[in-house]
Protein backbone atom coordinates (compact mmCIF):
# COMPACT_ATOMS: atom_id res chain seq x y z
CA UNK A 1 0.00 0.00 0.00
CA UNK A 2 3.13 2.40 1.13
CA UNK A 3 4.94 1.28 -1.95
CA UNK A 4 2.02 2.06 -4.12
CA UNK A 5 1.28 5.43 -2.64
CA UNK A 6 4.87 6.28 -3.01
CA UNK A 7 4.88 5.34 -6.70
CA UNK A 8 1.94 7.70 -7.06
CA UNK A 9 3.42 10.57 -5.39
CA UNK A 10 6.55 10.38 -7.27
CA UNK A 11 4.51 10.27 -10.74
CA UNK A 12 2.59 13.41 -10.04
CA UNK A 13 6.00 15.08 -8.92
CA UNK A 14 7.09 14.36 -12.25
CA UNK A 15 4.42 14.92 -14.30
CA UNK A 16 2.62 17.69 -11.68
CA UNK A 17 3.05 20.38 -14.47
CA UNK A 18 1.26 18.70 -17.13
CA UNK A 19 -1.10 17.31 -14.92
CA UNK A 20 -1.49 21.06 -13.44
CA UNK A 21 -2.06 22.18 -17.16
CA UNK A 22 -4.88 19.36 -17.54
CA UNK A 23 -6.70 19.70 -14.53
CA UNK A 24 -6.53 23.83 -15.12
CA UNK A 25 -8.31 23.19 -18.42
CA UNK A 26 -10.60 20.73 -17.44
CA UNK A 27 -11.66 22.77 -14.69
CA UNK A 28 -12.31 25.76 -17.00
CA UNK A 29 -13.90 23.69 -19.82
CA UNK A 30 -16.57 22.03 -16.94
CA UNK A 31 -17.29 25.60 -15.69
CA UNK A 32 -18.01 26.95 -19.17
CA UNK A 33 -19.54 24.62 -21.19
CA UNK A 34 -22.96 25.30 -21.16
CA UNK A 35 -22.13 29.06 -22.02
CA UNK A 36 -20.73 27.60 -24.95
CA UNK A 37 -23.49 25.72 -26.16
CA UNK A 38 -26.31 27.21 -24.06
CA UNK A 39 -29.33 26.30 -26.33
CA UNK A 40 -28.53 22.36 -25.17
CA UNK A 41 -27.87 23.45 -21.62
CA UNK A 42 -29.65 26.73 -20.24
CA UNK A 43 -32.41 26.80 -22.06
CA UNK A 44 -33.74 23.84 -21.43
CA UNK A 45 -32.64 23.84 -17.38
CA UNK A 46 -34.69 27.35 -17.65
CA UNK A 47 -37.28 26.90 -20.18
CA UNK A 48 -41.02 27.16 -19.14
CA UNK A 49 -43.61 25.14 -19.77
CA UNK A 50 -47.20 25.31 -20.79
CA UNK A 51 -49.42 22.58 -21.44
CA UNK A 52 -47.06 20.19 -22.11
CA UNK A 53 -45.25 22.55 -23.99
CA UNK A 54 -42.35 24.89 -23.93
CA UNK A 55 -44.17 28.60 -23.55
CA UNK A 56 -43.34 30.90 -26.33
CA UNK A 57 -41.91 34.20 -25.32
CA UNK A 58 -45.52 37.00 -26.16
CA UNK A 59 -44.57 39.33 -29.49
CA UNK A 60 -44.65 42.09 -26.76
CA UNK A 61 -42.02 41.08 -25.19
CA UNK A 62 -39.46 39.86 -27.97
CA UNK A 63 -40.18 43.44 -28.91
CA UNK A 64 -39.09 45.24 -26.10
CA UNK A 65 -35.71 42.84 -25.51
CA UNK A 66 -34.97 43.81 -28.93
CA UNK A 67 -35.33 47.80 -27.67
CA UNK A 68 -33.62 46.39 -25.08
CA UNK A 69 -30.40 45.43 -27.84
CA UNK A 70 -30.95 48.58 -29.69
CA UNK A 71 -30.42 50.70 -26.63
CA UNK A 72 -27.55 48.88 -24.96
CA UNK A 73 -25.62 49.31 -28.30
CA UNK A 74 -24.05 46.00 -27.91
CA UNK A 75 -21.97 44.59 -30.65
CA UNK A 76 -23.64 41.73 -32.42
CA UNK A 77 -27.57 42.27 -31.13
CA UNK A 78 -28.03 39.21 -33.66
CA UNK A 79 -26.23 37.18 -31.45
CA UNK A 80 -29.11 37.01 -28.63
CA UNK A 81 -31.63 35.35 -28.49
CA UNK A 82 -34.69 35.24 -25.52
CA UNK A 83 -36.89 32.81 -24.68
CA UNK A 84 -39.71 32.25 -21.86
CA UNK A 85 -38.60 31.12 -18.80
CA UNK A 86 -39.62 29.99 -15.79
CA UNK A 87 -39.25 32.29 -12.35
CA UNK A 88 -39.92 36.15 -11.55
CA UNK A 89 -36.75 38.33 -12.96
CA UNK A 90 -34.09 37.07 -16.61
CA UNK A 91 -31.38 35.47 -16.74
CA UNK A 92 -29.00 34.76 -19.10
CA UNK A 93 -26.16 32.70 -20.52
CA UNK A 94 -23.46 32.39 -23.14
CA UNK A 95 -21.25 33.87 -24.79
CA UNK A 96 -22.03 36.20 -27.53
CA UNK A 97 -19.35 36.46 -29.75
CA UNK A 98 -19.37 32.63 -29.99
CA UNK A 99 -21.25 30.76 -33.08
CA UNK A 100 -23.85 29.83 -30.32
CA UNK A 101 -24.67 33.14 -29.37
CA UNK A 102 -26.26 33.66 -25.84
CA UNK A 103 -29.62 33.18 -24.65
CA UNK A 104 -31.61 35.32 -21.93
CA UNK A 105 -34.52 34.00 -20.26
CA UNK A 106 -37.47 36.21 -19.52
CA UNK A 107 -39.79 35.18 -17.14
CA UNK A 108 -44.04 35.37 -17.69
CA UNK A 109 -44.63 38.06 -15.17
CA UNK A 110 -43.21 40.42 -17.31
CA UNK A 111 -46.04 40.19 -19.70
CA UNK A 112 -48.38 41.52 -16.46
CA UNK A 113 -49.20 45.36 -16.06
CA UNK A 114 -50.81 47.00 -13.00
CA UNK A 115 -54.13 46.89 -15.23
CA UNK A 116 -53.51 43.06 -15.91
CA UNK A 117 -51.53 40.53 -13.79
CA UNK A 118 -52.94 37.86 -15.58
CA UNK A 119 -49.31 36.90 -16.32
CA UNK A 120 -49.53 36.29 -12.69
CA UNK A 121 -53.03 35.47 -11.29
CA UNK A 122 -52.86 32.69 -13.80
CA UNK A 123 -50.31 30.82 -12.26
CA UNK A 124 -50.57 28.08 -9.10
CA UNK A 125 -48.04 28.65 -6.55
CA UNK A 126 -47.39 26.63 -3.93
CA UNK A 127 -45.48 27.85 -0.64
CA UNK A 128 -45.66 25.59 2.27
CA UNK A 129 -47.59 23.34 0.34
CA UNK A 130 -50.69 25.55 0.10
CA UNK A 131 -51.38 27.84 -2.94
CA UNK A 132 -51.13 31.93 -2.54
CA UNK A 133 -54.63 33.13 -2.94
CA UNK A 134 -54.21 36.44 -5.16
CA UNK A 135 -57.22 37.89 -3.56
CA UNK A 136 -55.62 37.56 -0.28
CA UNK A 137 -54.18 41.01 1.35
CA UNK A 138 -50.65 38.94 1.11
CA UNK A 139 -51.46 37.43 -1.97
CA UNK A 140 -51.93 40.79 -3.46
CA UNK A 141 -49.01 42.54 -2.17
CA UNK A 142 -46.63 39.58 -3.67
CA UNK A 143 -48.53 40.30 -6.94
CA UNK A 144 -47.93 43.81 -6.74
CA UNK A 145 -44.21 42.73 -6.33
CA UNK A 146 -44.20 40.44 -9.07
CA UNK A 147 -45.41 43.76 -11.57
CA UNK A 148 -42.87 45.48 -12.75
CA UNK A 149 -42.92 48.87 -15.04
CA UNK A 150 -41.81 48.98 -18.77
CA UNK A 151 -38.68 50.66 -17.58
CA UNK A 152 -37.58 48.03 -14.83
CA UNK A 153 -38.54 45.33 -17.37
CA UNK A 154 -35.57 47.39 -19.95
CA UNK A 155 -33.18 47.57 -16.90
CA UNK A 156 -33.66 43.60 -15.78
CA UNK A 157 -32.72 42.30 -19.45
CA UNK A 158 -30.07 45.05 -20.07
CA UNK A 159 -28.28 44.41 -16.83
CA UNK A 160 -28.19 40.66 -18.19
CA UNK A 161 -27.30 41.69 -21.44
CA UNK A 162 -24.47 43.83 -20.29
CA UNK A 163 -23.17 41.23 -18.15
CA UNK A 164 -22.86 38.66 -20.98
CA UNK A 165 -21.40 41.29 -23.57
CA UNK A 166 -18.40 42.07 -21.10
CA UNK A 167 -17.50 38.11 -21.01
CA UNK A 168 -18.72 38.14 -17.70
CA UNK A 169 -19.30 33.70 -17.91
CA UNK A 170 -15.15 33.30 -19.13
CA UNK A 171 -14.16 35.63 -16.01
CA UNK A 172 -16.25 33.65 -13.31
CA UNK A 173 -15.35 30.35 -14.88
CA UNK A 174 -11.60 31.49 -14.81
CA UNK A 175 -11.40 31.76 -10.82
CA UNK A 176 -12.00 28.14 -10.23
CA UNK A 177 -8.36 27.32 -12.16
CA UNK A 178 -6.43 30.32 -11.19
CA UNK A 179 -7.01 28.87 -7.46
CA UNK A 180 -6.14 25.42 -8.56
CA UNK A 181 -2.55 26.82 -9.48
CA UNK A 182 -3.16 29.05 -6.62
CA UNK A 183 -2.50 25.81 -4.21
CA UNK A 184 0.03 24.16 -6.06
CA UNK A 185 1.39 27.74 -5.84
CA UNK A 186 1.14 27.55 -1.97
CA UNK A 187 2.33 23.75 -2.01
CA UNK A 188 5.57 24.76 -3.48
CA UNK A 189 6.28 27.78 -1.72
CA UNK A 190 5.41 26.14 2.09
CA UNK A 191 7.55 23.33 0.85
CA UNK A 192 10.62 25.87 0.21
CA UNK A 193 10.10 27.89 3.24
CA UNK A 194 10.27 24.72 5.67
CA UNK A 195 12.67 23.15 3.48
CA UNK A 196 10.54 20.05 3.12
CA UNK A 197 11.08 19.77 -1.14
CA UNK A 198 13.65 16.92 -0.16
CA UNK A 199 11.91 15.94 3.23
CA UNK A 200 9.57 13.15 4.90
CA UNK A 201 6.66 11.82 2.29
CA UNK A 202 4.33 12.41 5.18
CA UNK A 203 5.20 16.38 5.98
CA UNK A 204 5.02 16.90 2.58
CA UNK A 205 1.58 15.30 2.36
CA UNK A 206 0.29 17.56 5.39
CA UNK A 207 1.38 20.56 3.62
CA UNK A 208 -0.42 19.47 0.21
CA UNK A 209 -3.47 19.25 2.75
CA UNK A 210 -2.86 22.51 3.94
CA UNK A 211 -2.42 24.38 0.26
CA UNK A 212 -5.71 22.59 -1.12
CA UNK A 213 -7.49 23.90 2.24
CA UNK A 214 -6.04 27.79 0.99
CA UNK A 215 -6.64 27.08 -2.33
CA UNK A 216 -10.41 26.47 -1.41
CA UNK A 217 -10.72 29.22 0.73
CA UNK A 218 -9.22 31.29 -2.11
CA UNK A 219 -11.88 29.59 -4.50
CA UNK A 220 -14.86 30.85 -2.00
CA UNK A 221 -13.49 34.08 -1.60
CA UNK A 222 -12.42 34.81 -5.17
CA UNK A 223 -15.75 33.67 -6.76
CA UNK A 224 -17.78 35.83 -4.83
CA UNK A 225 -15.61 38.73 -5.14
CA UNK A 226 -15.70 38.24 -9.20
CA UNK A 227 -19.67 37.75 -8.90
CA UNK A 228 -20.33 41.01 -7.16
CA UNK A 229 -18.30 42.67 -9.24
CA UNK A 230 -19.73 41.85 -12.31
CA UNK A 231 -23.03 41.96 -10.11
CA UNK A 232 -22.38 45.86 -9.45
CA UNK A 233 -20.69 46.39 -13.34
CA UNK A 234 -23.57 45.19 -15.17
CA UNK A 235 -26.31 47.00 -12.62
CA UNK A 236 -23.91 50.30 -13.36
CA UNK A 237 -23.54 49.79 -17.44
CA UNK A 238 -27.40 49.10 -17.59
CA UNK A 239 -28.64 52.20 -15.81
CA UNK A 240 -26.36 54.09 -18.12
CA UNK A 241 -28.49 53.34 -20.73
CA UNK A 242 -30.28 56.07 -20.29
CA UNK A 243 -32.30 57.51 -16.97
CA UNK A 244 -34.87 56.14 -17.45
CA UNK A 245 -33.44 52.34 -17.20
CA UNK A 246 -31.41 53.79 -13.76
CA UNK A 247 -35.16 54.94 -12.41
CA UNK A 248 -36.14 51.70 -13.55
CA UNK A 249 -33.53 49.76 -12.02
CA UNK A 250 -34.46 51.22 -8.55
CA UNK A 251 -37.68 49.97 -9.41
CA UNK A 252 -36.70 46.62 -10.05
CA UNK A 253 -34.74 46.09 -6.88
CA UNK A 254 -37.07 47.70 -4.46
CA UNK A 255 -39.58 45.34 -6.33
CA UNK A 256 -37.69 41.81 -5.19
CA UNK A 257 -37.03 43.22 -1.63
CA UNK A 258 -40.58 43.58 -1.36
CA UNK A 259 -41.14 40.44 -2.56
CA UNK A 260 -38.69 38.46 -0.55
CA UNK A 261 -39.99 40.18 2.49
CA UNK A 262 -43.59 38.79 1.52
CA UNK A 263 -42.28 35.66 1.15
CA UNK A 264 -40.56 36.04 4.22
CA UNK A 265 -43.83 36.07 5.97
CA UNK A 266 -45.72 33.19 3.46
CA UNK A 267 -42.92 30.77 4.44
CA UNK A 268 -42.48 31.41 7.79
CA UNK A 269 -39.12 29.32 10.14
CA UNK A 270 -37.57 28.71 6.30
CA UNK A 271 -38.71 32.23 5.04
CA UNK A 272 -36.70 33.99 8.08
CA UNK A 273 -33.50 31.37 7.65
CA UNK A 274 -33.43 32.47 4.08
CA UNK A 275 -34.72 36.15 3.79
CA UNK A 276 -33.73 39.19 5.93
CA UNK A 277 -35.85 41.28 7.09
CA UNK A 278 -34.58 43.87 4.59
CA UNK A 279 -35.58 41.52 1.75
CA UNK A 280 -32.04 40.73 1.49
CA UNK A 281 -30.70 37.17 1.08
CA UNK A 282 -28.87 35.97 3.97
CA UNK A 283 -25.37 33.73 2.95
CA UNK A 284 -25.33 30.11 2.62
CA UNK A 285 -22.33 30.60 5.22
CA UNK A 286 -20.02 32.88 6.62
CA UNK A 287 -17.28 31.89 3.52
CA UNK A 288 -20.39 32.48 0.89
CA UNK A 289 -21.59 35.82 -0.56
CA UNK A 290 -22.46 35.22 -4.00
CA UNK A 291 -24.49 37.71 -4.35
CA UNK A 292 -24.38 41.46 -3.83
CA UNK A 293 -27.06 42.62 -1.18
CA UNK A 294 -30.44 44.15 -3.04
CA UNK A 295 -30.19 47.20 -0.99
CA UNK A 296 -26.82 47.61 -1.99
CA UNK A 297 -27.61 47.46 -5.27
CA UNK A 298 -30.71 49.71 -5.44
CA UNK A 299 -28.35 52.13 -3.37
CA UNK A 300 -25.88 52.24 -5.71
CA UNK A 301 -27.83 53.17 -8.38
CA UNK A 302 -29.65 55.61 -5.89
CA UNK A 303 -26.63 57.51 -5.98
CA UNK A 304 -25.82 57.24 -9.82
CA UNK A 305 -28.95 59.32 -10.15
CA UNK A 306 -28.15 61.56 -7.47
CA UNK A 307 -24.41 62.11 -9.58
CA UNK A 308 -26.24 62.55 -12.63
CA UNK A 309 -28.85 65.03 -11.56
CA UNK A 310 -25.47 67.26 -9.49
Amino acid sequence: MASGFLKFSVLVQKYRTPLLLTGCGGVFAANIFYHVFPDNTYKKLYQAWSKGEPAVLSDKLENVFQQVLKDSAVGSPGQYSAFAAYGFHPVGAGIPWLPAGAQIGIPANFNSTPEDASGITNRTILINGREVEWDSEVGAALRNALVLSLDAQKFAMAREVTRLDCGGPLLQAAVAPACLAGAWIYSVGLKQIFGLLAGSLILRAGVNVVALGLGAVSYFLASDAVNQWLEYRSDKQAARVSRNYAKGGVEFYEKILSRNKTLRFLMGPKGEEMYAPSGNLFPANLLSLKHAPYTARRDGLLSLLKEEKA
